[in-house]
């Protein structure tokens, strides 16, 4: 390993910290990846920025499966790499220390998708710093079904670790479905032509379909056929229960963003998501059918 690689790794291991005798995920230390012969490394060629708890794994390991884009062997789908700069001191060098991260073979893509970037108000400005001509991807999912998910995947986590849940986790679940706010952050660093919105309702009723638009989306070849991953979508786990008064505040809590966000965003239809379809025909927007409409 050469000197400079060694220094560069070492700088991003000491961003972790620990929290409560162990680490986040996001403070965990930073792997740089071997870099092999003939490879190049640089800004990623795309970067899956939300929402979390939407299928975006099932999809991300499609976009790997697919012969013009790079895997990098043994490294997660999600890097945090801009979450540990929440207290805003990025290093001067940011954009070479995010490069490092993405070895590619010649003629390939390569990317990351973590989810939490679209949500975290740093992060965008940070990643348009070190990657300002990455192509951006959203999977968003029926708010209310993403909120429960999103508490039962901390109620997972809290179990597990032997500890309660904290409430400051379920304001956390219910503010990650918020997208119009969020998009509308994305929309001030990049412009919307590099951003592809995918509704995974759309993708999980039209996989192979939405799978062509985002190979296109990225500019590669879109496939004739779904790979192995399309059968590997991970099956529901149980969920919380809301009771019918408290589904009705929260809908009614999320309905003026999810109308918001089908006015920004056309090809989110709101007739595929049970908790909003009743407000389908309240906005002023066309039905487009496909993913990456103009806006």
């Amino acid at each position: 390993m050469s000197a400079r690689r060694k220094k560069l790794r070492e700088r991003l291991q000491r961003r972790g910290h620990s929290e409560g005798g162990g680490r986040a995920r996001w403070a965990e230390p930073v792997e740089i990846p071997e870099c092999p012969e003939g490879w190049s490394t640089g800004p990623p060629d795309f970067v899956g920025i939300g929402a979390q708890r939407s299928g975006t794994s099932w999809w991300y390991s499609m976009l790997e499966a697919h012969p013009q884009v790079s895997r990098v062997p043994n490294r997660a789908k999600e890097l945090h790499y801009f979450s540990r700069f929440w207290e805003g001191d990025p290093p001067r060098d940011l954009g070479a220390q995010y490069g490092q991260l993405f070895p590619r073979a010649p003629q390939t893509l390569v990317g990351e998708w973590t989810p939490r970037y679209m949500h975290d108000y740093w992060a965008l400005p940070l990643l348009r710093e070190a990657a300002p001509d990455a192509q951006l991807l959203v999977m968003l999912r029926d708010p209310v079904e993403r909120y429960l998910s999103g508490l039962a995947f901390a109620q997972r986590r809290a179990e597990k670790a032997g500890a309660p849940l904290r409430l400051v986790q379920v304001s956390d679940a219910l503010a990650r479905g918020l997208y119009a706010e969020q998009l509308r952050h994305v929309f001030r660093f990049f412009p919307t032509e590099q951003v592809l919105v995918l509704q995974f309702e759309r993708c999980r009723d039209e996989p192979l379909d939405q799978l062509a638009a985002t190979c296109r989306f990225l500019g590669i070849e879109p496939p004739s056929e779904l790979p192995e991953q399309a059968r590997k979508r991970r099956r529901s786990r149980e969920k919380p229960t809301l009771s019918d008064a408290q589904r009705a505040e929260l809908v009614e809590r999320l309905a003026a963003d999810a109308i918001a966000l089908a006015q920004l965003c056309p090809e989110i239809d709101l007739a595929m998501w049970p908790s909003f379809s009743h407000l389908a025909g309240s906005t002023q927007t066309r039905d487009t059918g496909a993913a990456g409409s103009d806006r």
